[in-house]
């Protein structure tokens, strides 16, 4: 093996190695799980909403509102669940009708995300 096939390798490994952890360095907080699919909320019962998500949340520097008809914002509560990545979203008893659950949440790593989550309260299930 001659010198510059050495060179090659160990550039290839750098660049390879560089690659994986610019990958996860720039990852942000996804929501990969939300209880609304499985709950949906009930007309006039407060709830609670869990959002999993990827990685872990810093809840102190985290937003979240609760989005109703006329796009007014109601800032809701909330906490840290059990399992890592797991935030708990306390949402009010609700008439029937279209909201969204708007968050600012900052990953541990220190990236920004923001999303909608949109959902219908119904009487008919």
């Amino acid at each position: 093996m001659n010198q510059f096939s050495s060179i090659k390798r160990w550039h290839l490994l750098l660049v390879g190695l560089l690659f994986v952890f610019s990958a996860e360095v720039s990852a942000h907080a996804v929501v990969t799980e939300s209880s609304l699919k499985q709950h949906p909320i009930e007309v006039n019962h407060p709830t609670e909403v869990s959002l999993h998500f990827n990685s872990g949340v810093e809840l102190a520097l985290s937003k979240v509102f609760l989005v109703s008809q006329g796009d007014v914002f109601h800032p809701l509560d909330i906490a840290k669940g059990k399992k890592p990545g797991q935030m708990l979203i306390k949402i009010p008893a609700l008439e029937e009708g279209d909201y969204a659950i708007k968050y600012k949440v900052f990953a541990a790593d220190g990236h920004l995300t923001e999303d909608v989550i949109r959902f219908k309260v119904s009487a008919q299930r």
